[in-house]
């Protein structure tokens, strides 16, 4: 009778699963995901209202949303790869911590500079994802994996619309951006418990040390890159101080790169960043990044634009915003959780390649039409389809050629090109909407919304068809 899990142990690098926990565990995750998700999206519909209550730009007012990207992109790896090391659990736990903490802090923030503080504490969050992955990897049978990512996936595509709602909903009785960070901080304190009481953690642990040098140069490289994209309409793009931004963020990115190629044990691994098995997940996970990220930066403002005084918008309010996000949440739930089995039928790639075509569907339709409501629901609708499948694919694409004590950090990787991704669009599409505006009002122009659109909706079909091309170098 003891032969039996010592046999599956051995022969697939994990215990048997049981089912009831594996339940658990799965309800703990999808929560948390729920969570994370909410904090990413719940200050987008209030950017406008940030301007005015800061008196700041558009691009300041930005970075109220990057920092939380930045941050999440020099954590995730770090954070995942001590998941590998001492427990992925335990990183989950920490990663609410400092949510329910930078929760706090913006609650409290009584000025611009504070709030994007808060903003980037919440955003080492972003590591919860990857960590997630690993574990239901290393927890569930090899056939339930894609659905068990799928339903992850889902589940902050549900956040990320409450987390709007949730704004909109605050935001019609107060004009205080206070309340809606004590909610965010009720539901971290809330799935922090959920987790610490159900969730289990049976992966490999792996040895080695952290490469704490590797995290700080990759910090510092990033937020030189998005400075000078985010700035660059303001100061000039061939200006000494933009060219300079770039000129470090490549010498130091460099410099990074040297030292996770001789550091023992380095913080990105660069054969799962650029092995060839890796390397088209990687690019397609930054270009579906750079995809979903744009939309939160794009459609808060396209949809409270006053259509009689900017020629465009939906005068829609800050709950209009979520609303609007709605079919999105229902399509996602939907078809992540069909994920699985269409990977079944024609192979994670393949899945992958049809989920980011949808994506970029969804961009074409806003810029060949956007002048009416029934165009932002066909909008959201078709992202549900595209995210919930692409998202759900890439997350099994991203870990399935690693061994079990690497899933963490490969999936750690992954997120950390996605969110990568998520902040040069944020500060990108910041700089083209900045750059083009209505005369007299400041507002971007509809050309410069649409440009926006085009570029997006680009992206995604490059991603479907370096995913193509994945398929048909990797058939098996």
């Amino acid at each position: 009778m003891t032969g039996a899990p010592a046999k599956v142990r051995e022969e697939t690098g994990r215990p048997p699963a049981d089912a009831r926990h594996t339940g658990l565990t799965l309800l703990a995750l999808a929560a948390a995901g729920m969570v994370v998700s909410v904090q990413q999206t719940l200050v987008l519909p209030l950017l406008p209202r940030l301007m005015q209550i800061f008196d700041a730009s558009i691009t300041a007012v930005t970075w109220v949303f990057t920092a939380s990207l930045l941050a999440g992109a020099v954590a995730t790896p770090l954070l995942t790869r001590f998941g590998d090391m001492y427990g992925k659990k335990r990183m989950v736990l920490l990663t609410l911590v400092l949510l329910l903490a930078g929760s706090v802090l913006c609650a409290v923030s009584g000025s611009l500079p504070v709030l994007v503080g808060g903003r980037a504490l919440q955003g080492v969050s972003a590591a919860l994802v990857p960590l997630s992955i690993g574990m239901i990897r290393d927890t569930f049978p090899a056939e339930r994996v894609t659905t068990a990512i799928g339903i992850v996936s889902a589940t902050m595509g549900v956040g990320g619309s409450a987390g709007m709602i949730v704004t909109g909903l605050i935001a019609t009785r107060t004009s205080s951006h206070h309340p809606v960070f004590w909610i965010a901080a009720a539901l971290a304190g809330a799935v922090l418990v959920l987790v610490a009481v159900t969730a289990r953690d049976v992966g490999v642990r792996a040895g080695g040390r952290p490469d704490v040098a590797g995290a700080a140069i990759l910090a510092v490289w990033l937020a030189a890159l998005l400075l000078g994209i985010s700035q660059g309409n303001a100061w000039g793009w061939t200006s000494g101080r933009v060219l300079g931004l770039f000129g470090a963020a490549a010498a130091l990115c460099a410099a990074w790169v040297v030292i996770e190629l001789r550091v023992r044990a380095p913080l990105v691994r660069l054969n799962l960043l650029v092995g060839k098995r890796s390397l088209s997940a990687n690019v397609v996970s930054a270009l579906l990044g750079f995809s979903m990220f744009a939309a939160f930066t794009l459609i808060a403002g396209f949809v409270q634009a006053p259509s009689a005084e900017l020629g465009y918008g939906l005068d829609g309010s800050v709950l209009d915003v979520g609303l609007y996000m709605l079919p999105s949440t229902a399509t996602m739930l939907v078809f992540s959780a069909m994920a699985g089995r269409i990977a079944a039928r024609i192979g994670t790639a393949y899945t992958l390649a049809t989920g980011s075509a949808f994506a970029g569907l969804c961009y074409v339709w806003l810029a060949v039409s956007n002048s009416h409501p029934y165009d932002m629901l066909a909008f959201s609708s078709i992202q549900g389809i595209g995210f919930g499948i692409a998202y759900a694919a890439l997350g099994t694409l991203a870990v399935r050629h690693v061994p079990m004590d690497q899933s963490g950090i490969a999936s750690g990787i992954n997120s950390l090109v996605r969110t990568t991704g998520g902040s040069i669009a944020g500060a990108a599409t910041a700089s083209i909407l900045a750059g083009r505006v209505v005369a007299g009002s400041g507002a971007p122009t509809l050309g410069a919304y649409e440009t926006c659109f085009w570029i997006v909706a680009a992206g995604a079909a490059a991603a479907a068809l370096i995913a193509v091309g994945h398929a048909l170098r990797h058939p098996g």
